[in-house]
C-alpha cells in the first residue's frame, strides 16, 4: 500500500468515488487517527473532523487496492471520476 495526501476535495465527490472502491480505504488524519472509510460509521465519524467549509483540508489516503488507489488519487489530482473521463 502506498500513501498519497488529499487536500482541498470536493467531499460530496470524493464520497461517490469512495462508494466506488472495492477494498479498504484509510485515511490517517493529521492527529494520526487512521480511520477506515469503507465503513460510513467512521466516514461521518473521521470527515468531520477534517472538515474546513465544506471541502477536505488534509488528510493521508492508503488504499487496499491498487484499483482504489488509482481511482481516488485520480480524483484528488484532477477533480473528477475515471468515468467521467469516459463521457
Amino acid at each position: 500500500m502506498r500513501k498519497f495526501t488529499v487536500h482541498d476535495l470536493d467531499l460530496q465527490g470524493f464520497i461517490h468515488e469512495l462508494s466506488n472502491c472495492t477494498g479498504n480505504v484509510w485515511m490517517t488524519t493529521e492527529d494520526g487517527d487512521k480511520i477506515n472509510l469503507q465503513s460510513a460509521f467512521c466516514r461521518l465519524i473521521g470527515l468531520k473532523s477534517i472538515l474546513e467549509g465544506g471541502k477536505l483540508s488534509q488528510a493521508t489516503i492508503e488504499c487496499d487496492n491498487v484499483e482504489d488507489e488509482s481511482r481516488l488519487f485520480r480524483f484528488n489530482l484532477y477533480g473528477r471520476s475515471s468515468s467521467e473521463d469516459a463521457e
